[in-house]
């Protein structure tokens, strides 16, 4: 990072980049107890209010190296314990955070500052006058009238409509149809189970609506005088043919 070497510190035992201060302080090669910590935080003071367009980035990296320093210092004032939950690095993380969240929130007032203003840039419309209206409407229902509306609203609410699906039917109108096709050529006697469709004689629930077409067609037929109708014995086949 070559923006850090921006920042040289003029302390009694160093004068040099902060990166520079803080490499020898780890290797222990600077005495850390010559050098303070007072005149280090004022020189970096100072640095950040004559830097007007200072990369946030680059503070921050300023900020955890002398955050290191002062760590580093502490250990050497205060004795060490097995129970230590001071950690640099996540101090360090959480002051980054920090800068982020105070740059974030000084972008949002200068959005803010430059939005149009009430007073400024835009301007209420002025009071009513003498304009009054005429219309003035009043309700008045009594308590049967609202418990009777909400349990119109209610019954409507939960009201199911039930759709049954419509079942296939041979009607008589169709039998009719059917029979009217062979006619010219029934001239021996037909078994009227033969002219039901094969549709209503595949399945065991539409054989009957089939076969009571075909009969009561059979019946509209003859009362016309158009075929002629025996059944040999109760509950045995019925037969028609022309006459």
């Amino acid at each position: 990072m070559t923006d850090s070497y921006d920042f040289n510190v003029d302390l009694n035992s160093f004068n040099g980049p902060l990166n520079l201060l803080l490499d020898l302080a780890k290797s222990q090669k600077v005495d850390l107890e010559k050098i303070s910590i007072t005149m280090l935080a004022d020189q970096f003071n100072n640095f950040i209010k004559q830097q007007k367009n200072l990369n946030l980035e680059i503070a921050s990296e300023y900020l955890v190296m002398a955050t290191w320093l002062v760590y580093l210092k502490s250990k050497l004032l205060l004795p060490e314990t097995e129970e230590e939950e001071f950690k640099a690095i996540e101090v360090a993380e959480k002051l980054k955070l920090q800068l982020k969240k105070l740059e974030l929130i000084r972008l949002l007032s200068d959005q803010m500052l430059k939005r149009k203003r009430l007073g400024r840039d835009i301007f209420l419309r002025g009071g009513k006058g003498s304009i009054r209206s005429i219309y003035n409407t009043n309700y008045s229902l009594t308590l049967y009238e609202i418990l009777k509306t909400y349990a119109n609203f209610m019954t409507t609410k939960n009201f199911q409509k039930i759709s049954i699906p419509k079942l296939p039917v041979f009607t008589t109108e169709d039998g009719l149809r059917i029979i009217k096709k062979y006619l010219g050529k029934i001239s021996d006697w037909k078994n009227i189970n033969e002219l039901v469709p094969e549709n209503f004689k595949k399945q065991k629930s539409m054989r009957r609506t089939g076969n009571a077409g075909i009969f009561a067609a059979s019946l509209e037929l003859v009362k016309e005088g158009n075929l002629s109708i025996k059944q040999t014995k109760l509950y045995d086949d019925i037969y028609i043919k022309e006459k």
